[in-house]
Parts: structure tokens; C-alpha cells; sequence
């Protein structure tokens, strides 16, 4: 079937934004690590200041705030500003990596310096992708905490009758394990506690009739903050160093799906490095993280890299 023609991508112009940074200062308050607390359905006790903040829960922080007159139809901020105009309709974030040196902490005081690292396109059998790679690098007092990379993709809207990508079923060796329903108001509660507009999180009609999808789409960040907190759930005494995660496809709202994981073999051959800090060398663990939806099959893959005490 002839691939339906889709928007021009004058990629010298896009690879102008390599390089542009953004800074955006925040404070780590308390309410938004109670609403997410509640949201994962965590009877946390109430947070004091000074209390390490979990990650990914930095995500609750330098949240863009376009105003109303600054959204596009699909409920993202138009395009041109920090991200480049890649004049894609999908956009998708697609994955990314998480080092972690030193956790935030309640009352903070903190810096987030955001930098265009790289944009490339590909063709596929979906059409035109671009992929556009951001790095994060949070400060506290000058001090570097985490370290981030976070990749977002942009693609063409779907062609009737163009193959889609052979699904990948989730392994089924796990040793932890929890069920969860994909409600709206799951959904709603994590567009609100990340001031997150994109239409096909909560308005069903669009995700439908626009944007192709048979329900409302399941947020990736969400998924990824579910991974962690099955490790947070199962090894209460890990302490993350880095993060990797992978969306495969996208979670749909209204069924069951499972957040599921094991720790891998401590004689893993990637496991030869040793984490210097102030305690002492501490021998690296390793986890593979899945999530898999109510057919089976994943969709998001994840590795966590933690010590214990």
C-alpha cells in the first residue's frame, strides 16, 4: 500500500535547536509528593522537610505552564519554543535514562538545566519519525543530583492498513508482581499532578477520532514511576543509581494490566561496578522491570540499577 505523503521535514532547521537550554528553578514542596502518594495508592506517612524525595517523583517538579492561548489543538504547548517545531502531529515520549548521584530532598531549593543533545529522523514502515533527545541535569546549592536523558519521538498519524510493529510478549519469569486497572481517574490524577494537557490522556473522544487510538493512552512517565515503585514495594532498602526504561507500545485505558519485575543474577557480568560513596564501596544490583498489559504483552522494558544498605 503507497505510504500516504506526509509533512516536509526540513531537518537543517530542526538541528538548529541542538545546543538551545532551558533553566527552570523550582522548590520541592510537599503536596505534590501527597497527591502522587495517593495516586499510587501508598499509605505514605506525611512528609517532613529534609525527607529524601523518590525517584522519578522529580517529575512532579519544573513543569511547564504555557498559557491557555499557548496550547495546540491536541493539548500540548505549540511548537517553536524549547523543543523543536518538528511538524509532526504524534509526539510520544519514548524513553530514556536516569543517574542518579544524590537524591533531592523536602525544601529544596533546586535547578534544572535542560539541553537540546541531539535531533535525527528515520523512515519507517509508520512514515517519518524524528526523534529529538533531551538532557536534564538537576542542581541543589550547585551540587548535581541526577542526571537525565529523555527521549521523545515524533511521528506521522497512522495510514489505514499500515503494518504495525510485531508486539513483543512480557517475559514470564517474574518474581514480583502487581495488578492495576488503567481508570480515568488514574489517568486524571497523574495529568493533574504534572499539569499534563496532551488530549489522549483524559478525553477519550479525541484519542479516538483523532488521534487513532482505541481508548484513552496510559501516560509513559506513569508507567515508569509504577517500575520503580514495585522496586521501592520489594526492595524497600534499594537505593537507585540508575534507570533505564523503554516504552514498546502504548497501555490503553479500562483494563487490567501488571507492573512486574525480578533481580536479576548477582554474578551478571554488567555488574562489575562498584558504587563509590561516602559509605564505602557497595556492590551494584540489578533489576529487570516490565509492565504487560491485559494481552500479554509488554509495554514498557526497564533495567534499575540499585544498592542496599
Amino acid at each position: 500500500m503507497k505510504q500516504k505523503e506526509g509533512p516536509s521535514l526540513n531537518m537543517s532547521l530542526l538541528e538548529q535547536w541542538i545546543g538551545r537550554q532551558e533553566v527552570v528553578e523550582d522548590t520541592i514542596t510537599i503536596a505534590p509528593i501527597r497527591g502522587l502518594s495517593a495516586t499510587l495508592d501508598r499509605a505514605d506517612e506525611y512528609p517532613q522537610v529534609g525527607d529524601s524525595l523518590h525517584v522519578p517523583w522529580h517529575w512532579l517538579y519544573f513543569l511547564p505552564s504555557p498559557l491557555a492561548s499557548e496550547l495546540s489543538d491536541d493539548g500540548h504547548p505549540k511548537k517553536g519554543g524549547f523543543l523543536p517545531p518538528v511538524p509532526l502531529p504524534k509526539r510520544m515520549w519514548a524513553g530514556g535514562s536516569i543517574d542518579v548521584l544524590e537524591l533531592p530532598k523536602v525544601g529544596d531549593h533546586v535547578k534544572r538545566v535542560s539541553t537540546i543533545s541531539d535531533v535525527k529522523s528515520k523512515s519507517g514502515v509508520t512514515g517519518e519519525l524524528v526523534f529529538v533527545t533531551v538532557k536534564h541535569e538537576i542542581f541543589a546549592n550547585a551540587r548535581l543530583l541526577i542526571s537525565e536523558r529523555q527521549d521523545l519521538v515524533y511521528r506521522e498519524a497512522p495510514v489505514a492498513g499500515t503494518p504495525a510493529a510485531a508486539p513483543k510478549p512480557a517475559p514470564v519469569n517474574a518474581n514480583w508482581s502487581r495488578r492495576y486497572e488503567a481508570t480515568p481517574p488514574l489517568l486524571f490524577r497523574y495529568s493533574a499532578l504534572t499539569f499534563n494537557t496532551h488530549r489522549i490522556h483524559y478525553d477519550r473522544d479525541y484519542a479516538v477520532n483523532v488521534e487513532g487510538y482505541d481508548d484513552l493512552v496510559v501516560h509513559g512517565p506513569l508507567l515508569a514511576t509504577l517500575l520503580l515503585d514495585l522496586l521501592r514495594r520489594e526492595r524497600p532498602a534499594a537505593q537507585l543509581r540508575r534507570f533505564d526504561y523503554r516504552a514498546m507500545r502504548p497501555l490503553l485505558a479500562n483494563n487490567i494490566f501488571s507492573v512486574e519485575g525480578r533481580l536479576e543474577d548477582e554474578n551478571d557480568e554488567s555488574l562489575t561496578t562498584l558504587d563509590k560513596s561516602d559509605d564505602g564501596a557497595k556492590q551494584l544490583k540489578k533489576s529487570k522491570l516490565w509492565i504487560k498489559d491485559y494481552e500479554g504483552l509488554m509495554t514498557m522494558s526497564a533495567t534499575a540499577f540499585f544498592v542496599e544498605e
